[in-house]
């Protein structure tokens, strides 16, 4: 490969090694909450640092690439890899809120009520790594078919919230453990919504589209989206 390709394969590289490590995050984030694990938030939270790091190393790279990009579809995928690491970088911090409420819990009595953060967890990792998929395969197809599935999330935060309000009238010696909770809740809707912008620049990239803030899951590529290199 010429040096500017195997400079772009690198910016590539060190975006998806950033993706794992948030991904990561999210996951073990979870794992302390449900094992009710004080020192393993103390680790997610730590962890944060990481992340940072990375989405400083994907910008300066990136700012590098684009004085020399050659063409316009590689002006577009290092745009999108600088949005992408933003998304990241926010995941990051909002596993830091979950890692943070996640200690405030531990040094209290469980909480007696089942609310599935797990599913809601599950479900946002999902949707931000078929995100990064279709990223790495430049699939807007893929991408789009991803955007509506931000809806379950919201619809699982909701309803964790109602849970949670009820819990807190019915026993008001839970307030404080039932914000934490949805403090978790609201953090992982927020990844959500990360995954699904991480999906919107993945149509942008492949089609020269922006379909954000236009209901975008409804859209279909128009004739002459699929752009060329200029």
């Amino acid at each position: 490969m010429q040096p500017f390709e195997q400079e772009l394969a690198g910016l590539k590289e060190k975006l998806l090694t950033m993706a794992s490590h948030a991904e990561s995050s999210v996951r073990q984030a979870i794992a302390a909450l449900g094992k009710r694990d004080y020192d393993l938030a103390l680790r997610v939270q730590a962890d944060d640092a990481v992340i940072d790091r990375f989405e400083i190393e994907v910008d300066d790279l990136a700012i590098r690439l684009l004085a020399r990009a050659p063409r316009a579809d590689d002006l577009r995928l290092i745009m999108v890899a600088m949005k992408i690491s933003q998304n990241l970088e926010r995941v990051g911090d909002e596993t830091t809120t979950i890692a943070r409420r996640v200690q405030d819990l531990c040094q209290d009595l469980p909480l007696k009520l089942v609310v599935d953060i797990p599913q809601m967890a599950s479900l946002a990792v999902q949707l931000l790594e078929r995100a990064l998929d279709a990223f790495v395969n430049q699939d807007p197809a893929a991408a789009r078919a991803l955007i509506p599935q931000d809806k379950p999330i919201d619809s699982l935060n909701k309803q964790i919230h109602r849970q949670l309000a009820d819990q807190m009238i019915a026993d008001p010696e839970t307030i404080t453990r039932c914000l934490n909770v949805m403090v978790i809740s609201k953090s992982l809707e927020r990844i959500g919504d990360h995954g699904k912008y991480v999906a919107e620049e993945v149509v942008y990239l492949c089609e020269a589209r922006d379909i954000r803030h236009s209901g975008g899951e409804g859209m279909e590529p128009g004739p002459g989206d699929e752009v060329a290199s200029a």
